[in-house]
């Protein structure tokens, strides 16, 4: 149940805090606003003219039996509706307009902070939660913005016009509608006290099924290939079942309150119709001044029941505004320097002096770590998995920050560099390629400078890409569905070195980029690979040893620290971690092997 702890929190109905900080968000429309208040003002106003025009019509010409000034009356009465109608009109356009307006600068607010976070970040939190935080939680602030924040305005506006009129008309019968309001108070307390708690099953059963359907889609190959259907689709059911069962809940609670309210609005009335009446057979009011209290205690009500469902979109905009700005205030843990540094020309040299790290502080992955990589040489990195073999890669590229030590490229520690430059040095090609939707040239190219098509070519050409991309109808330019679905593993890594070649990077990052390639397709890129890297300094972590031995140097990592270090047959004949790996992966082809032989054969 924690994991949906986040989303279920409502918060409190006001928080001052919030509710300022949200109105930073309509100052750039504030003519607007102002402008929309200012015709919530005049509507309001021109509610209460229709009573009074009942009571004049009334005591002026029907009880005196003066019809002529009926016509006028009545034409009054259209008039004001009219006006009252396309008033209301310009005052919601104007309000949904500023709602989208505020969304979208919310939207591009948090998209961009999201980009600029620390990929800790992203291990910590699901990709639904911030999805979240761009929809669901941006659309109740939508809500805020339209149909509550202003709309309020409005409806404290009618309450105190209405109130006051009904004074003036006569304050004893105003005390008699007004005395059943200690009965709607306690009504909304207790509505307000359990609608809350279905507003948070409602949404910890969303948080469910959300988080239910991305697994369950994500891995949809695994639940078929398992016989899992009918096992997830009762799951599925229970989760639906919970989520119906709040919303029914909720419904109970909504249609049990409105038809007290409008209980409590009839009781009013028929306290103004038996007292009222009694005053007009008193002749201590008039008629129509009884019927103008009986159409002003119908409006009276209903901006009441107005704010009581008000109350709630703020409760839910604060625990939204809450969450979304929590995810603002987080602050970037990699952060650009004051003086950035900028090298007119990069040669690649790559240095790792005494680097400690670990994700969690207290448990090192990286322990007194130091490697040289000259420019244009050629390191291979491996060991058994868990030995820290892609954390230097991370740390390298500088999405984590070290705790000890210090990485240099050219001799600029990779905190001193323009991190923007830093990355566009780096290309890195990693075993899961991540192909965006797009074309395919747009995806080797990723949306790079316009008349790129010749660069982007000539790079698929050299990876041997360009004969299977010419093998779609349209080319570079055919579509790419999600993540690449309608390519093979093999063409999805040939357009990921297409990708990393068109760049044209200093340093090359291949992190078990061919591990998941076919034997037939590794073939076709080894060649591939050596322009790849020619005149670059280049990373290869791989565990198939047979794709490294050409390497200048193979550096052998476990448990965090560099136990070996020397070329492929140096290594063999050290028969060291090393070894033991070749040994793992070749075991069958080393059977039968004299003791005298050469294990380095096998791969020679």
């Amino acid at each position: 149940m924690n994991q949906y702890h986040e989303e279920e929190i409502l918060g409190k109905a006001y928080d001052g805090r919030l509710a300022r900080r949200l109105l930073t968000y309509l100052y750039p429309y504030r003519r607007v606003v102002g402008t929309s208040i200012f015709l919530l003002v005049i509507i309001s106003a021109l509610r209460l003219v229709g009573p009074y025009l009942t009571l004049v019509a009334i005591d002026r010409y029907v009880t005196t039996g003066e019809p002529r000034g009926l016509p006028l009356i009545a034409l009054l009465y259209l008039l004001v509706l009219v006006v009252q109608f396309g008033l209301s009109f310009v005052q919601t356009y104007l309000m949904n307009w500023t709602g989208q307006k505020i969304m979208f600068d919310l939207r591009m607010e948090i998209f961009s902070h999201v980009q600029k976070l620390h990929m800790k970040y992203f291990d910590q939190n699901p990709v639904g939660r911030l999805i979240t935080r761009m929809t669901t939680d941006v659309d109740v602030l939508n809500e805020l913005f339209t149909a509550g924040v202003v709309s309020i305005f409005g409806d404290i506006f009618s309450l105190g016009g209405i109130v006051l009129v009904m004074l003036w008309l006569d304050w004893k019968l105003a005390l008699v509608c007004f005395s059943v309001i200690p009965i709607l108070f306690v009504a909304t307390v207790i509505f307000k006290i359990k609608i809350r708690g279905s507003y948070r099953q409602v949404r910890q059963s969303v948080a469910k099924i959300n988080s239910f359907l991305q697994e369950n889609i994500t891995g949809m190959s695994v639940v078929q290939l398992f016989v899992q259907s009918r096992r997830k689709y009762q799951q599925f059911d229970d989760r639906n079942q919970e989520y119906r069962q709040a919303n029914l809940q909720s419904v109970l609670y909504h249609g049990v309150f409105f038809p007290v309210v409008n209980l409590i609005g009839v009781t009013a009335v028929a306290l103004i119709l038996w007292y009222g009446g009694n005053q007009v057979l008193a002749e201590m009011l008039t008629l129509g001044a009884l019927v103008a209290f009986i159409q002003y205690s119908e409006q009276f009500y209903k901006p009441i029941s107005d704010l009581s469902e008000k109350l709630n979109i703020l409760q839910s905009a604060m625990a939204s505004s809450e969450r979304i700005f929590n995810l603002l205030d987080t602050q970037p843990r990699i952060l650009p320097p004051a003086r950035p540094q900028r090298p007119s020309q990069i040669q690649g040299k790559i240095e790792f002096s005494h680097v400690w790290f670990g994700y969690d502080a207290d448990n090192p992955i990286l322990k007194d770590v130091s490697l040289k990589v000259e420019a244009g040489e050629k390191v291979a990195i491996v060991g058994p998995t868990g030995a820290g073999k892609s954390t230097l890669i991370n740390l390298l590229c500088r999405f984590y920050d070290i705790q000890k030590g210090e990485i240099r490229i050219d001799g600029i520690p990779v905190q001193e560099w323009d991190l923007n430059l830093l990355r566009r040095s780096i290309a890195v090609v990693l075993q899961e390629v991540f192909l965006f939707r797009g074309t395919i040239g747009e995806n080797i190219g990723l949306w790079g400078q316009d008349g790129q098509e010749k660069q982007v070519e000539m790079a698929a050409r050299q990876v041997h890409a360009h004969s299977f991309i010419q093998s779609f109808p349209e080319g570079y330019s055919s579509p790419v569905s999600e993540r690449g679905s309608r390519f093979s593993v093999g063409q999805r890594q040939l357009l990921a070195f297409a990708r990393a070649l068109a760049h044209d990077p200093r340093v090359l990052i291949l992190d078990e980029a061919t591990s998941s390639v076919d034997t037939e397709t590794e073939h076709l890129i080894q060649n591939a690979l050596h322009q790849l890297m020619e005149n670059r300094s280049s990373l290869i972590i791989a565990h198939r040893l047979s794709t490294i031995q050409d390497c200048d140097r193979i550096i052998v990592l476990h448990k965090g620290e560099i136990h070996e270090e020397g070329s492929h047959f140096e290594l063999l004949k050290n028969r060291g971690i090393y070894y033991k790996l070749y040994q793992l992966q070749y075991k069958d082809q080393l059977v039968g092997m004299t003791t005298g032989g050469n294990p380095g054969q096998l791969i020679s």
